[in-house]
């Protein structure tokens, strides 16, 4: 028995990053790979690097879409394989073994549904070198409450997994994968599997993305997303989780 699996990658305006995500999907050593971009409608170089990848570029759709969570959507749709990951264009795989570990796990266990890996931060100028961690640890799907959640960059799908809870919902800026991630794993108990690897690398400013606007938004939107999913949390247990991240991410990095 075969595994097949589907990799979106959602790109707008991303010359300057998409060849080195490109370049770590074609280094996989996975043959049952179906590679999928989303472009948003770029009016850079995007479209004519990923030209330079037709055998590599199972589909590429390019026209104007609603947001990332919209073009998220659009790749789902399109998938044809029994999981599904989704690596951005400004992120890249560590290794080239990676997809033949997602899917050994996937195999052994077909009862599983998701699993959830780990990223490195890093800067642009040194790709080698991370400059803090993400992740999945001890994660247990009661934290959603508390506002954390597993590096979604680094998270596959089965895709009946994604057929039984739906997709990314657009009514979100910031937080739809929480959301997503929170009716998957919280709502539907889908099952999951930590196994403790470093799979994606993400770059990063090297200064937090989280300033108070964006703070207050996403916070918001978590207790919308608890609300329209029948599920309990407050403001203060949200908030609960910046000192957890400055803590496990800055000072234990």
């Amino acid at each position: 028995m075969c595994l097949k699996i589907s990799l979106i990658t959602v790109s707008y305006n991303s010359a300057d990053t998409i060849r080195s995500t490109i370049d770590s999907v074609a280094a996989q050593d996975f043959l049952e790979l179906e590679y999928i971009i989303v472009d948003g409608g770029s009016s850079d170089e995007t479209l004519e690097i990923v030209k330079h990848y037709p055998a590599l570029v199972a589909q590429c759709i390019s026209e104007p879409d609603k947001g990332i969570y919209d073009a998220m959507n659009k790749g789902v749709q399109r998938a044809t394989g029994d999981v599904i990951g989704i690596l951005n264009s400004d992120d890249f795989y560590l290794n080239d073994n990676i997809l033949n570990e997602v899917a050994d796990l996937f195999f052994s266990d077909p009862e599983l549904d998701v699993v959830l890996g780990d990223i490195d931060y890093v800067q642009n100028e040194d790709l080698n070198r991370p400059v803090r961690s993400y992740r999945a640890g001890n994660f247990k799907p009661w934290m959603f409450r508390f506002g954390l959640m597993p590096p979604h960059p680094a998270v596959f799908i089965r895709k009946l997994a994604y057929e039984r809870v739906g997709q990314y919902k657009l009514g979100y800026r910031i937080a739809a994968d929480f959301d997503f991630l929170t009716r998957l794993l919280l709502v539907d108990r889908a099952k999951y599997y930590i196994p403790n690897k470093t799979w994606v690398r993400m770059r990063t400013g090297g200064v937090s993305t989280d300033g108070i606007q964006s703070v207050v938004v996403i916070s918001n939107e978590m207790r919308r997303s608890f609300r329209e999913n029948g599920l309990y949390t407050n403001s203060l247990m949200l908030l609960l989780r910046l000192p957890f991240k400055f803590f496990t991410q800055i000072l234990l990095k």
